[in-house]
């Protein structure tokens, strides 16, 4: 796809973007990929970057070509705005999680459910087996969001599977990462390998991330081929399933010490506003709440409305820009 540098300067707000919602357990980078239109092509270059194209380094030119091949300007700009994100927005947005977390939780709730409903709107026909993976979607988004950690081994075979199953749902909207690592009872112990620099345990859990990715592309890549219409059902389900773990009022049924001595929650239910306030003693802030929800909304809105204009937009910008 030949694009213009407002184009990659959108790719790389949207890679912001993405970034952002990685370092919020519960909160997927692959949502904000698939509702701000760039889901497929994604996935689909993730794809690419194997040994077809590794071959095309020993070609004439074969530099030009392996980059061609794997979409690299695309990846490129994608990565580059996860990693400013991650430089620049991490600590802003985990202090916003930490001490406004109903609005953040509010925001994302607004995003996903009006996420939802335009990801559906996009399915040309809806039939039975459609329905069927969108019900099945959201079950399996709902459970996975609702299991509770598990004790699980620290050897080197079970961080090598750890990596790879937690890249897989980073990829898949609704279910974040981060989270994942929390059910297999490894966020902590990664989080204490990145801090030490544990560079053993780093590469393992780092091979098996990358070996599942590419392994994993493959397959998301040919069901969105083959099976486009059921599939996009089945990811607009993890996301309306997810929406149980970004519910913003909260109680702690199980906590847990982490490795700062802070006392955390591990097991969560949700509630009303007023058994928020009542269990916790903390103002609920439900007129905010909403408000910030139809922020998430009206964000939802904007982007579909570019989407649709997107050939005036660009010509406009441009000469605005002068490009």
């Amino acid at each position: 796809m030949k694009r213009g540098p407002i184009e990659y300067i959108f790719l790389i707000i949207k890679g912001i973007a993405m970034g952002a919602a990685d370092v919020i357990p519960g909160v997927s980078g692959g949502t904000i990929a698939f509702i701000t239109g760039i889901y497929e092509e994604l996935i689909d270059s993730i794809k690419s970057v194997g040994s077809k194209s590794f071959l095309l380094l020993f070609k004439k030119n074969g530099i030009v070509q392996f980059l061609e091949a794997i979409n690299a300007k695309f990846l490129f700009s994608v990565i580059l705005g996860i990693a400013i994100s991650f430089i620049s927005l991490a600590k802003l947005m985990q202090y916003l999680l930490t001490y406004h977390p109903i609005f953040v939780w509010s925001f994302f709730f607004g995003l996903i459910v009006a996420s939802v409903w335009f990801v559906g709107k996009t399915i040309e026909k809806w039939n039975i087996p459609v329905y069927v993976s969108f019900i099945f979607g959201t079950i399996i988004g709902f459970l996975i969001t609702a299991i509770a950690p598990t004790e699980t081994p620290n050897e080197m075979w079970f961080i090598f599977l750890a990596g790879a199953i937690a890249i897989c749902a980073m990829i898949l909207p609704g279910i974040s990462g981060s989270f994942i690592l929390l059910l297999l009872g490894k966020y902590a112990f990664m989080m204490a390998a990145l801090a030490s620099f544990d560079l053993p345990i780093i590469l393992v859990f780092l091979t098996g991330a990358v070996i599942g990715l590419v392994l994993f592309s493959n397959v998301l890549s040919w069901l969105l081929h083959k099976f486009h219409g059921i599939t996009i059902a089945l990811l607009a389900g993890f996301m309306l399933g997810s929406l149980n773990k970004v519910w913003p009022w909260k109680v702690a049924v199980q906590t847990f010490i982490d490795k700062t001595g802070a006392v955390k929650p591990l097991i969560e239910k949700n509630v009303l506003p007023e058994t928020f306030k009542y269990q916790n003693g903390l103002e609920p802030y439900t007129l905010w709440a909403i408000l910030f929800a139809l922020l998430g909304v009206i964000v939802i809105v904007l982007l579909e409305r570019i989407t649709i204009k997107k050939d005036n937009s660009e010509d406009i910008l441009r000469q605005k820009l002068g490009f």
